[in-house]
């Protein structure tokens, strides 16, 4: 007679089975390429898993429990820019090879991020908000204005979807 499988028990919680979440997926990712010997990966993830549990605790949580995506993805999004800072500044500083490291840690944490939004996208979206909102380009000082609550409704619609630079920069379009 066999028994039935039970989920790893980062998987469970008061017998409850929950879905995949991005945390488990990276858990899981790091195993594999534990056993791949991929030690880059192996280091660019545990550092994500740690950075989940220090968000955890800062939110005063137990460092035991699982964070969910949304905030997992906030902290991804943390992560990614703090490596494309460091190798903007390793690459002014001449630390090329220091750089290219920041460069591959970045596209490791990228695998993990939502797809994010393209500039013809933005714009879509950003025509539909004007035309929702009532807003024209009008003159210099009220279009200011406008910019700034259509740049806010936009990003409200993308949900972390979109760089916040690049709507600014297609909003600034729109208006010019």
């Amino acid at each position: 007679m066999t028994t039935p499988a039970v989920p790893p028990p980062s998987r469970r919680r008061d017998s409850v089975i929950l879905p995949d979440m991005l945390t488990a997926k990276i858990r899981t990712d790091m195993t594999t390429a534990m056993k791949a010997r991929d030690d880059l990966r192996v280091q660019t993830l545990r550092g994500a898993l740690a950075a989940f549990t220090n968000e955890l605790v800062a939110k005063g949580k137990k460092p035991t429990e699982e964070l969910d995506d949304k905030d997992a993805v906030t902290v991804l999004k943390r992560l990614a820019k703090q490596r494309k800072e460091a190798a903007e500044v390793y690459e002014k500083g001449g630390r090329a090879e220091l750089a290219e490291k920041e460069s591959k840690e970045l596209k490791i944490i990228e695998e993990y991020l939502p797809q994010m939004a393209g500039p013809e996208e933005i714009e879509k979206v950003a025509r539909q908000k004007m035309q929702e909102l009532g807003i024209e380009a009008g003159l210099p000082a009220e279009a200011l204005a406008k910019a700034g609550k259509l740049t806010g409704a936009v990003m409200k619609e993308f949900a972390g979807r979109a760089d916040g630079n690049d709507v600014k920069v297609v909003v600034a379009s729109l208006f010019s």
